[in-house]
């Protein structure tokens, strides 16, 4: 049980570590009632919101502890090589997006300053498209088409966990973010333009949004709350409907952190129940030995035995017995959990603490249940005793 419980949290600490705990997230949401505006040229409607360079000058002018402000830009599209096709979002962002948000590059390298200024037509693609699009030739140095545009790429992103993939698809609110391909934000803004089209099961859609996200970076961990509540007052201030979201990692951790708490209490509670059922169980097993050997403890008893020589006898059988049980929980609560790994796909994670405090439970327990058929047994009568039949 300790070892799911460690499992679970493991999970979702993880999940939240990849944001960044001095990481500040914004992600443009589409408001409950979308606000649409003319478009001369295409003299259609399209549906303008989200967040805005405006907001990220706005930011780095005006508050104090921002380090560095990484945007991004959100396009769902199908990346190509020749016959092989992948379902992807393509991320424009910056350079330094791989030290902001914990996410390598395994092969090749990610694009420079250079490359972005000069709206090269690079790519930088996640692991999980390698084996679909390059299954037999090396990715890195290959070329990928998107709609009418080819890219180059240049480097192949370090494979990630499902928290990892999890925190991906929460950033960008589309779904699963497994297949990811990352361009400079320059080069988007050259192909794409500012308007986003979309083609649904027969209906058209076009979206004005400048950027999807835009990752804040704080100086130090004690700063972040102050700095999330000031952004939170200046895009209310600036933004006449609720067309963004703020996501604070550190706060997030924070609670995965009391959850994780709240989760051990539960897991104990439902241990100590079945503690304490197997301690009766003990208690009873022993009671019947001492009914069973009432006899030998009036023989004993006669023969000069003290009623702490009882005591101490019943207790070490009641420890015993308890202790075999609590070595057999041992291997068991270390071989299940692996099972339910390799089955379940569940990440469990034993500490080198929790098998030896089971142990010791387990002994405390016989300790425990077996005071009272001891001391039943050390008061009997001897004359008694030896009349028993």
């Amino acid at each position: 049980m300790l070892a799911i419980g460690e499992g679970a949290s493991f999970e979702a600490q993880e999940q939240i570590k990849n944001l960044g705990s001095q990481n500040i997230i914004l992600r443009s949401e589409k408001p409950p009632e979308e606000q649409k505006v003319s478009d001369k040229n295409s003299q259609s409607y399209v549906l303008q919101y989200g967040l805005t360079y405006t907001d990220i000058k706005r930011i780095q002018s005006t508050i104090p502890g921002v380090t560095v402000v990484v945007p991004g830009r959100v396009m769902r599209d199908y990346v190509w090589n020749i016959s092989r096709r992948v379902d992807c979002e393509v991320f424009a962002t910056v350079p330094w997006y791989p030290q902001m948000r914990n996410h390598r590059v395994a092969q090749g390298r990610f694009f420079t300053d250079a490359e972005m200024e000069g709206r090269a037509s690079v790519c930088v693609i996640g692991a999980e498209m390698v084996n679909a699009l390059f299954p037999l030739e090396s990715a890195v140095g290959g070329h990928v088409r998107v709609g009418s545009d080819y890219y180059r790429v240049i480097g192949v992103m370090e494979a990630r966990g499902k928290s990892a993939k999890a925190s991906d698809a929460q950033d960008t609110g589309k779904g699963s973010a497994a297949n990811r391909m990352f361009i400079p934000l320059e080069t988007a803004k050259t192909r794409y333009g500012e308007i986003l089209r979309k083609m649904r099961s027969g209906s058209f859609e076009q979206e004005k949004v400048a950027l999807h996200e835009i990752t804040v970076k704080v100086a130090s961990p004690e700063e972040v709350m102050d700095v999330s509540r000031a952004i939170k007052d200046m895009m209310e201030r600036n933004h006449k409907k609720k067309d963004y979201e703020i996501i604070v990692p550190f706060e997030l951790l924070q609670r995965a952190e009391r959850t994780k708490q709240i989760f051990n209490i539960v897991l104990g509670s439902i241990a100590a129940i079945s503690l304490l059922v197997g301690g009766i169980g003990i208690m009873n097993i022993m009671l019947a030995s001492v009914t069973e050997r009432t006899r030998e403890i009036g023989i004993r008893r006669a023969l000069g035995a003290k009623r702490r020589d009882i005591i101490i006898q019943f207790l070490v059988e009641t420890v015993m017995l308890s202790g075999a049980g609590g070595l057999l929980g041992m291997v068991l609560g270390i071989s299940i959990p692996y099972i339910v790994s390799h089955f379940a796909g569940m990440v469990t994670i034993i500490t080198a603490w929790s098998p030896i405090l089971a142990f010791s439970i387990s002994g405390l327990v016989g300790v425990v249940f077996g005071i009272y058929p001891a001391f039943r047994a050390a008061n009997m009568d001897p004359v008694e005793a030896l009349r028993h039949e």
